[in-house]
């Protein structure tokens, strides 16, 4: 679970910009369970897997992009799959709940994802793409953030905002 600083902390940029430039490392294919160990997790939960569950996670392995029900529900229409809007909700509440995908709340929808690994998010502002990456912060960072607020990091994800280029 993560959850937004209610007060952001300001690091010293002069201790950030080195410890960034010289250890961060970035990776745009985090590394992501196939779609048959989100078959597989599914079975071991007890979740049936039903033929409009499987149409669901299929679309979602198969797209790699972050789909809103609506879209997930017209894509699998088109394609002939014969499912219902509560079908498409209640499954995939059902999915992300038992973290087989994700989960990501925007202002004006709920955008559902292949990857329920941690990883961060760039966020294209002009094409309201979400494109997953994965990204290692360095240790000392990690230290530094801990030491100046009091707490334990356990887990973390960064939200970059970006435009496309050219």
């Amino acid at each position: 679970m993560f959850h937004e600083l209610q007060h952001p902390v300001r690091l010293n940029s002069l201790f950030l910009t080195p410890l960034i430039s010289s250890a961060m490392t970035a990776s745009t294919q985090p590394q992501a369970p196939t779609l048959e160990d989100a078959l597989a997790r599914c079975q071991s939960l007890g979740m049936r897997l039903s033929k409009q569950r499987r149409a669901i996670l299929g679309l979602l392995w198969d797209s790699k992009e972050h789909l809103s029900a609506k879209e997930i529900y017209d894509r699998l229409s088109r394609a002939g799959c014969n499912i219902g809007h509560t079908s498409v909700y209640q499954n995939l509440e059902a999915l992300s709940d038992n973290g087989i995908i994700e989960c990501v709340e925007r202002s004006n929808a709920r955008l559902y994802g292949h990857l329920s690994t941690p990883h961060s998010h760039i966020n294209c502002t002009d094409t309201n793409q979400i494109i997953d990456i994965d990204i290692q912060l360095p240790d000392a960072l990690i230290q530094e953030i801990e030491a100046r607020t009091g707490v334990k990091i356990e887990d973390y994800r960064v939200d970059f905002y970006a435009t496309r280029q050219g």
